[in-house]
């Protein structure tokens, strides 16, 4: 009856998207009573066993809640130092144009996180294609923001919650195998699309001058997170589960250079927003019994990542990681990449989307952005035959 709820949750989810945070929390809601007043918690029977299971989830929640609100202005702090305006003059001016500007956000993502990446990625294309931007296009500034923090523990919010709960940030690596192989396929067809509907244009603003200080800040930010998680996981991993280390450092760092340069403080009230609906998604996957989930293999992982296009994959990722037995690095390929192939399937998606409101169209996506279902089979397979099932 919980995955019954969640399934509910979700369908509500992908038809009302307007109204995605009502139905998020109206599952929670749903899930939570149902759990009380039938089949317990993880943790216990009741109230207690309700305070028991947040008492051990919080941590998680937690950081997320932190991550995806600073990353929002970090990701302004990076756009305001103009740095996406003066990097458009570096690109070829036809088709692979476009294929250099998906590499770029694939190259950000590994180290800025995937919705900042994708951010950034629309941000750039926006001022290059003169705000003209094809739906398929899109979905490829998706896919490559997806693809490129998939073997990065520091690259994607699903890939954070395993470096969280203990996956070591070498078990994730090979996911680039898969993620290499699949931006072949989606990139070069995407760009060519938006070469037609668009051309790319090359022009840098006359007296454009960039704010290094802002792009200081946003790389002393990003040292002060990769330091905390690195310190905390291997020299005092048993505080990893006692606190939001690594949210509690990006936020520090976002308020200790607040005098410097002032954060764009108004993206707070959207961002929460966005965070909380994803945040609700998350408390529902921690309550389904994970028990009863198909047993880990290859085929599984490979119909997780098909799942996790309508079945966000934060809350996803929090299924398998309460389940164990994966092969890590196919699963960060699977379930961050595999959200790419419907909108709000990732919060990348969910990013690009909330800038670009005509791509919150289920089917205008998947018919413009078919090449990102055929990487992403394309790129599974390729890092199996190359890697094998490695549990």
């Amino acid at each position: 009856m919980e995955f019954i709820l969640f399934a509910l949750t979700l369908a509500c989810v992908a038809i009302f998207h307007r109204h995605t945070l009502a139905a998020a929390l109206a599952g929670l809601v749903a899930i939570t009573l149902y759990k009380l007043a039938v089949t317990g918690f993880h943790a216990g029977t009741g109230l207690t066993g309700l305070v028991g299971h947040f008492a051990a989830e919080w941590v998680v929640l937690a950081n997320l809640f932190a991550l995806l609100t600073g990353f929002a202005l970090l990701a302004r702090h990076f756009e305001d130092s103009r740095i996406p305006l003066a990097l458009p003059a570096l690109l070829p001016d036809d088709w692979t144009g476009g294929v250099a500007l998906l590499a770029l956000v694939f190259v950000l993502s590994g180290f800025l996180d995937n919705i900042a990446a994708a951010m950034i990625g629309g941000t750039m294309a926006a001022s290059v294609y003169r705000s003209r931007v094809h739906i398929g296009y899109l979905a490829a500034i998706v896919a490559a923001a997806n693809a490129g923090g998939a073997g990065s523990v520091i690259g994607d919010t699903t890939t954070t919650m395993m470096w969280i709960e203990g996956v070591r940030a070498v078990e994730v690596l090979h996911a680039y195998v898969a993620a290499a192989a699949a931006f072949l396929l989606f990139a070069i067809p995407a760009s060519r699309v938006q070469q037609r509907f668009a051309p790319i244009t090359r022009d840098m603003p006359a007296s454009l001058a960039i704010d290094w200080a802002r792009a200081t800040i946003v790389g002393l930010i990003l040292l002060a997170a990769i330091a905390t998680n690195v310190y905390v996981n291997l020299r005092h991993p048993e505080l990893a589960d006692r606190g939001p280390f690594l949210g509690l450092a990006v936020w520090l760092g976002i308020a200790g250079t607040a005098l410097w340069r002032r954060p764009a403080w108004s993206l707070l009230p959207e961002s929460a927003r966005g965070s909380v609906f994803l945040l609700a998604l998350v408390a529902c996957a921690s309550m389904m019994p994970v028990e009863e989930l198909p047993a880990p293999s290859w085929h599984s992982a490979l119909g997780l990542g098909f799942i996790s296009s309508v079945f966000d994959n934060i809350p996803l990722t929090k299924l398998a990681l309460e389940q164990g037995g994966y092969d890590w690095g196919i699963l960060a390929y699977a379930v961050g990449f595999g959200g790419s192939m419907i909108w709000f399937g990732s919060s990348a998606g969910v990013a690009i989307a909330s800038r670009f409101p005509e791509a919150r169209s289920v089917g205008a996506w998947l018919r413009h952005g078919w090449f990102v279902v055929l990487a992403y089979v394309a790129g599974f397979f390729a890092l199996l035959g190359v890697l094998g099932w490695r549990p």
